[in-house]
């Protein structure tokens, strides 16, 4: 896949990042020499340099650590989905990331907030991690095997 202006594109060494959010699994990067997660995935460890990181399973939990609502944006698919929430999540790994939450209006939206990982399926075959507020009653399944479709919003 080549990705869209709206996800990015896969190649051999993001692959087995896509294909677990495929299968609704959120992976991060660790290093095995100091030991330190990080996210984006990049092939060495930005915190000691190391080339002798690996891909891990994450929990899919987070807080919130700040977010945006974006009334405009005219690039595709966004101007479709306008207003959304753009945000940091700090995952409970330790690292942070950027990310969409879904499943709450922006009045309740606090720092610190409990989310959980969903993953969207987009149109061009790519999945993204999405964080919505954990342990929300009538929202299915709270945990990273969650898929919410581009339609699930508030």
């Amino acid at each position: 896949m080549t990705g869209t202006p709206a996800t990015p594109g896969i190649d051999d060494f993001t692959r087995p990042y896509w294909e677990a959010a495929a299968a609704g699994e959120l992976l991060i990067r660790r290093c095995a020499d100091c030991r330190k997660p990080h996210h984006y995935p990049r092939d060495f460890c930005p915190h000691c340099w190391s080339e002798d990181v690996a891909w891990e399973r994450a929990s899919g939990r987070a807080t919130l650590y700040t977010w945006s609502v974006v009334h405009r944006n005219d690039l595709p698919p966004h101007r479709d989905r306008v207003p959304y929430t753009a945000a940091l999540v700090e995952l409970a790994e330790g690292p942070r990331m950027m990310t969409e939450v879904v499943d709450c209006p922006p009045e309740r939206l606090a720092v610190g907030m409990e989310l959980t990982a969903v993953f969207r399926a987009e149109g061009d075959g790519v999945t993204v991690p999405v964080f919505r507020p954990a342990g929300e009653p009538g929202q299915g399944q709270s945990s990273s095997r969650s898929h919410a479709q581009p339609g699930d919003r508030r």
